[in-house]
């Protein structure tokens, strides 16, 4: 089992704490802070509500959480150690001297920091390495990684097999790439204010309704690149380009934070979103970020691609009393409705996918159906026997009760993580020529595949299956 020291538990230390934790290692964090335990339980309470429910497979099983009562405990023996303290120079200087001095032949400190280079950090000979992560740490994928090219290449790998995205920078400049961008946005925003222009709340939502939703899914270039219709970049670039020259923004200034300027953001913000606490506020942040994220996976765009990648690195597969098992995931909030359940679409939805596991068990996978061959739902009845919440793991073990000809029936039963039964969602399929769109016999591997696993459970009852709606034994 792999182990991480993280040095400070605040915001982003808790966040790397439960991206470590819900990865399957274990972590051991150092904060003098009194309510450091608490925060940091408060941050892995919420990742484990919305991390898993990226997946379509289960993570691995979730690592043990120390909580250190001194910074050398919690360093000592460690394969991974992530600075998060305070923005201080001096005060990260001080505590990487205590780091180093723990460190094995090798090892080296990952630093949260935002915006200090990486040889900055290292100046008093401590090896740093900047993993700049953006919050929550325990959702967003990117990480930008900076410094010496062999620590780098020593922090890459772990951070992808975490499921983050490092963009790795071999050139090293003040904060980054991501904190430029946002630093540029939050400077022409405060400007905005400062001359009563527009709002707090105009602000957000001129970027949560137009440009905001673009940059997600395909980032500046590509957008404009559409924006320059068929003739592409060149095109917009002689159209839009001469604009940059007009007296627009002023990016290059930088408002004072005078006491009448603080207080119209502040009574803006108030105004904005006071009604809501931050704890409902970070709630709504992280089910709105797990929808779009979900949505994203689909195409593979932007986010999306990490984490199918990621998936893909993830256990599959094994069997309970005997049956395979063929879909094993948590609940995501798109699958909730107003009472807060499993709405009976979700249902739909899981079977379907655990049908799909079980057509790639018997080699009618995705080759097999790029050559013009699959199977086609004909008949579905789902039975809801206990209510699902968010959050909850579901595995699916599938029974083939009829597997000859051109015929496939299926019987999921759906379990909770005690292993009581929530759902039954029985399912019968005629094996399809995608040309002719028309039933035919599978090809002879999938045929024998299909006919071993029916042989292997037939006799196995199956409550429930082959009965009315309604009916309930």
């Amino acid at each position: 089992m792999s182990r991480a020291a993280i040095i400070g538990g605040g915001v982003i230390g808790g966040g790397w704490a439960a991206r470590f934790l819900l990865n399957g290692w274990d972590v051991a964090l150092f904060d003098p802070d009194p309510e450091a335990a608490r925060k940091v339980g408060a941050v892995l309470d919420r990742a484990r509500a919305s991390l898993p429910a990226l997946y379509d497979r289960p993570l691995p099983p979730e690592g043990a959480l120390r909580v250190c009562d001194t910074l050398e405990d919690a360093v000592q023996g460690a394969d991974w150690v992530q600075e998060s303290v305070s923005e201080r120079r001096e005060l990260k200087h001080k505590v990487y001297d205590q780091i180093a001095a723990l460190l094995p032949e090798g090892g080296f400190i990952a630093s949260s920091t935002s915006g200090f280079k990486a040889s900055d950090l290292a100046a008093t000979g401590a090896p740093v390495v900047v993993v700049h992560p953006f919050n929550p740490v325990y959702l967003l994928p990117l990480v930008e990684v900076t410094g010496a090219p062999e620590l780098r290449a020593k922090a890459l790998p772990v951070v992808q097999s975490l499921g983050m995205y490092p963009l790795e920078m071999q050139t090293e400049i003040d904060a980054f790439i991501g904190n430029r961008f946002q630093e540029a946005i939050w400077r022409e925003a405060l400007w905005m204010i400062r001359d009563g222009i527009a709002t707090t709340a105009q602000i957000d939502d001129a970027m949560r309704m137009g440009f905001g939703l673009r940059l997600a899914q395909m980032g500046l270039f590509e957008t404009y690149r559409l924006a320059g219709g068929e003739a592409g970049m060149a095109s917009y670039m002689e159209q839009f380009g001469p604009s940059l020259h007009w007296p627009w923004s002023k990016l290059t200034d930088v408002p004072e934070l005078d006491t009448a300027l603080v207080e119209a953001i502040s009574d803006q913000s108030d105004a904005q979103s006071g009604h809501l606490s931050i704890a409902e506020l970070e709630q709504l942040r992280d089910d709105n970020l797990v929808a779009i994220l979900r949505g994203l996976r689909r195409t593979e765009s932007g986010a999306g691609g990490v984490i199918v990648a990621h998936e893909a690195q993830l256990a599959a597969g094994g069997e309970i009393d005997g049956l395979p098992i063929t879909s094993c995931r948590a609940v995501p909030v798109t699958w909730t409705d107003y009472n807060g359940h499993m709405n009976e679409a979700a249902y739909l939805e899981l079977g379907t996918w655990a049908t799909d596991g079980l057509m790639k068990l018997v080699g009618a996978d995705e080759t097999y159906v790029a050559s013009g061959k699959s199977f086609f739902t004909v008949d579905t009845r789902i039975r809801y026997l206990d209510e699902v919440h968010r959050g909850a793991l579901l595995t699916v073990t599938t029974q083939v009760l009829e597997g000859t000809g051109k015929k496939m029936k299926l019987f999921h039963r759906v379990l909770t993580e005690d292993g009581s039964l929530a759902a039954t969602i029985e399912t019968l399929m005629l094996h399809t020529d995608l040309t002719t769109r028309r039933a035919c016999p599978p090809e002879p591997q999938v045929a024998q595949a299909l006919e071993d696993l029916a042989a292997r459970h037939a006799g196995r009852p199956a409550e429930g299956a082959g009965g009315a709606v309604g009916q309930r034994n």
